[in-house]
């Protein structure tokens, strides 16, 4: 196995501990996570092992993505003292995130207290062909010894979630159907509410004699050991194959049986002819998504961590779960997923990815029934869309929270937060306009689109003095404000969402009319509903006095304490303005991220240039990104009024967030949404990628004076599009993909 060239990979050449590294060294495949800790499993790492889609909830506040079983361990004992590395000198240590071909590679040289040396090196992936399963090869040489080496693999079913917060922990899964087999150790993690079983399979291969072997079964620790004599300066070779199945789509009482036949089924094809059809998929999908800068080696490869993030997040083949706001890296937001996906990540997606895209908006078709639920709880009509979502799309925002005292608060983004309903209806005509997939519309997209068009004529007020329709009490992106009235934000996307529905209405009325009358008499839709519509969308107040370009974020935003921020920390990031009380944030003008801004990123064809730069540079003072989703929205509308300035600064600062820990969280897991932020920044910025009223795609870009080039594709109407800009000059070349793309 060859590691790929320098721009494809993300090294660690100091040995430690580190939390920020398991993030950025997690492998995934859309279906399995697992955190880059070390084999080992040291006691102060915090691992973690997720299924998409398996979530528990019982003590805990709300549901948590299941933290289960750890089943790559590894460890390494002579003469039964075990090779600790912390308690070694290192001699040599390498360790690498391959992008090209999503492996997590590892060399580690150790002398221990008696002196005696061992090499490990090895890699470990998990498959993007066959995605229940996850493959790990090392090789232990003993360099000056012949001491009696005892390798021990194990799945350890000790893990928890939130292991380092006394007030959260939680252990989400019991095992149950624990065998240690002659050949395989095999568990059953059953969630404590009992919905989901996960069945772990893992099997060794040995290339050499064994002077014992043996599986041991420790209720919450199994494991199989293998002894070997060896020879100084020779290596072993041992091969774990992985196996995962659950219960989501394969029923209980065959879980065992079926696993069993996937690990054979593996060891048959063997561990080589796996790893190929892996490096094959991701070849497939780096021929597209790979964007290459030229004269910026930082830049380009900080880009390609991102693009790598997302195309291993992906997993086109179930419909029903979608990506946590920290992916499968770790458990921030406890898994759940928001409107990040929807406006953040799924641009990718449509244009890089579109089989996952649609997959990503089949999950929230699949939960539409809940959302219908949720807006009849709430009082309303048609489909309340939560803002965080788990795995049957009920709200599971928890209802308290800390601000930045360290004060209990209470959290209404999930009672007001309401945008995100609009946000999917967005997200559904995004990918309808690429991909012109009329079948997902007419079965499943149109009957999510005139329901939540129908959620928000039911959610308007009307105010009679003002013979208007108006939103009220509700959050908008920047969330530092709370109960305000008319977020602009929020009512054009609303009003636009209304509005879209009834153009939908009228062309598949016209075009489609046996799919159209099934689609209105499945949800009761007439017309006199259709009349409501109308008369609430042309009377729904959006606060925009146009005179003055100027764009009020809500009612009475302008009237609130005026700060503006002058200093940055080393980090380049925003310093709190001076006599700030952080508790009363909804006192002051300061916003957490893109409001204004983000509409005009998205509908960029609403609003004039003059609107675009009166309002960057009065919201830019004002912003303090206290969201990692922020400075890529402001890189692109940098770009889109001609200020080039800091859109350089922006994109890095999106690019780096994971990297370089920049918003200081990066141990909870990836910053999912900045990672697809970043990939808008270079194809909407720089690319100056934009779809205009005719639907036809259109570029404008701009590159920094020290990019020599950067090119990239795009996948639109069926048509493969490769773009490649360089100061001077810009080329594109247009080849039809086959049916399925």
């Amino acid at each position: 196995m060859m590691l790929s060239e320098e721009k494809w990979i993300i090294e660690q050449d100091k040995f430690e501990v580190s939390p920020v590294k398991e993030t950025l060294f997690t492998l995934t495949n859309g279906y399995i996570g697992v955190r880059g800790t070390f084999e080992d499993l040291f006691y102060n790492e915090t691992p973690g092992t997720y299924v998409a889609g398996i979530f528990n909830k019982l003590e805990s506040n709300v549901k948590e993505l299941v933290n289960l079983p750890y089943f790559w361990g590894l460890r390494i004992y002579i003469k039964n003292e075990y090779l600790n590395p912390l308690n070694c000198k290192i001699l040599e240590f390498k360790r690498v995130l391959d992008m090209k071909q999503g492996i997590l590679y590892k060399k580690i040289r150790l002398k221990d207290s008696r002196g005696r040396i061992t090499k490990i090196e090895g890699f470990r992936f998990i498959s993007l062909k066959r995605r229940n399963l996850a493959l790990m090869r090392y090789s232990i040489t003993p360099e000056n010894y012949k001491d009696r080496i005892t390798i021990e693999s194990f799945i350890d079913g000790n893990t928890i979630n939130t292991s380092n917060n006394p007030k959260e922990k939680a252990k989400h899964y019991i095992l149950e159907n624990t065998l240690a087999l002659e050949n395989e150790i095999y568990v059953e993690a059953i969630t404590r509410d009992k919905k989901n079983i996960v069945s772990i399979i893992s099997s060794n291969d040995f290339n050499d004699k064994f002077f014992y072997r043996n599986t041991k079964n420790n209720i919450n620790f199994l494991s199989e050991i293998i002894e070997i004599d060896p020879e100084n300066g020779k290596s072993y070779t041992i091969t774990n194959y992985i196996s995962v199945l659950t219960s989501r789509n394969i029923k209980k009482d065959f879980l065992y049986e079926k696993n069993m036949e996937e690990i054979k089924k593996a060891r048959t094809l063997g561990f080589d002819k796996l790893f190929e059809e892996h490096k094959e998929e991701y070849d497939k999908l780096w021929k597209i998504a790979d964007i290459k800068i030229e004269g910026d080696k930082k830049a380009d490869k900080a880009l390609r961590y991102n693009i790598f993030s997302l195309l291993s997040l992906a997993n086109p083949e179930d419909n029903f779960v979608s990506i946590g706001a920290k992916g499968l890296h770790g458990e921030g937001y406890k898994g759940h997923v928001f409107w990040d996906t929807e406006i953040y990540m799924l641009p990718f997606y449509i244009y890089e990815y579109p089989e996952a895209a649609k997959a990503f908006l089949m999950y929230r078709y699949n939960t539409l029934k809940k959302a219908r639920e949720n807006a009849m709880k709430n009082g309303y009509k048609g489909a309340q869309y939560p803002w965080e979502s788990a795995d049957t799309g009920e709200e599971e925002t928890p209802k308290w929270g800390e601000d930045y005292y360290g004060n209990k608060v209470r959290i209404w983004t999930g009672d007001i937060e309401y945008h995100i309903t609009a946000d999917i209806a967005f997200a559904i005509r995004e990918y309808l306009r690429a991909t012109d997939d009329w079948n997902f519309f007419l079965n499943y997209g149109a009957e999510m689109f005139f329901e939540t068009a129908r959620f928000w004529v039911s959610r308007a007020e009307y105010n009679k003095a003002k013979d208007r329709y108006e939103i009220n009490e509700v959050i908008g992106p920047d969330e530092f404000h709370e109960h305000v009235n008319n977020n602009f934000y929020t009512n054009y996307l609303a009003k636009w969402n209304i509005l879209q529905a009834l153009k939908y209405v009228r062309f598949l009325k016209e075009n489609y009319n046996e799919q159209y009358r099934k689609i209105v008499e499945k949800i009761n839709l007439n017309q006199d509903e259709l009349k409501k519509w109308e008369i609430v969308a042309n009377k729904l107040f959006i606060p925009w006095n146009k005179e003055s370009h100027l764009i009020e974020q809500f009612e009475g935003y302008f009237k609130l304490k005026d700060r503006t921020i002058s200093e940055y920390d080393e980090k380049n990031m925003p310093k709190w303005p001076k006599n700030v009380d952080l508790s009363k944030l909804n006192d002051y003008q300061l916003i957490k991220q893109a409001d204004v801004l983000m509409l005009m990123h998205l509908l960029p064809e609403d609003f004039d240039f003059k609107t675009k730069k009166i309002n960057f540079e009065y919201y830019e003072k004002r912003t303090m990104h206290k969201s990692s989703l922020s400075p890529s929205m402001y890189a692109i509308m940098g770009l889109a009024i001609g200020d080039h300035s800091k859109a350089y600064e922006y994109f890095m600062r999106t690019a780096l967030v994971d990297l370089e820990n920049n918003q200081g969280n990066t141990a909870l897991g990836l910053h999912a949404a900045s990672a697809g932020g970043t990939w808008q920044a270079a194809i909407y910025g720089f690319g100056g990628m934009y779809i205009d009223k005719n639907e036809k795609i259109n570029f404008k870009p701009w590159l920094p004076e020290h990019w020599k080039s950067m090119e990239f594709n795009i996948i639109y109407k069926k048509k493969l599009i490769n773009v490649k800009i360089t100061q001077n000059n810009i080329k594109t070349i247009e080849k039809i993909l086959p049916c399925n793309k």
